[in-house]
């Protein structure tokens, strides 16, 4: 089961906000893809929340392009910062990445006025299968939130 951006943003509105507060820190975060023979690929990403979905924009034949095309399975995690704060937690996002055709120009120029990338491009619109937010309680407790589709917030508590 996945859903896009705007579902997950309904049924969990604060986390959704701390997600995206965490990505709007910085520009590059890490994009994790699988290669041919299934071994993991990791590199750097921009990443946008538009129009109720998370997008990927990469430029033409990006072998992280290329991965997605074949198995779109993703992991994203965010830039964790300068040193040891992590403010706001460690957030990451799995899911499946779904290519926009070139002949959806319409989709394809909302994303381009927003975002101003090198022509040309390719663009994934996301679908989650689960959102994962890691923090420190009370300097005593690692909590770590995960939401799945259909499923609310599980929240784990360890010392």
């Amino acid at each position: 089961m996945h859903t896009n951006w705007a579902a997950f943003a309904a049924a969990e509105p604060d986390l959704a906000k701390t997600v995206e507060e965490r990505f709007a820190a910085y520009t590059h975060h890490v994009l994790a893809t699988l290669r041919k023979d299934g071994s993991p690929r990791t590199t750097g990403l921009e990443v946008r929340f538009l129009n109720g979905e998370l997008w990927l924009g990469m430029m033409p034949a990006s072998l992280k392009a290329l991965d997605l095309r074949r198995d779109p399975r993703f992991a994203l995690q965010a830039n964790p910062g300068d040193g040891t704060g992590m403010g706001g937690g460690d957030v990451r996002i799995s899911g499946r990445a779904v290519e926009i055709a070139d002949d959806d120009t319409e989709t394809r120029r909302r994303y381009a006025e927003e975002v101003e990338p090198p022509e040309p491009f390719h663009l994934f619109r996301t679908e989650l299968t689960e959102v994962v937010r890691t923090r420190v309680e009370d300097e005593k407790y690692l909590v770590v939130q995960v939401w799945k589709p259909g499923e609310p917030v599980r929240a784990l508590r360890r010392t």
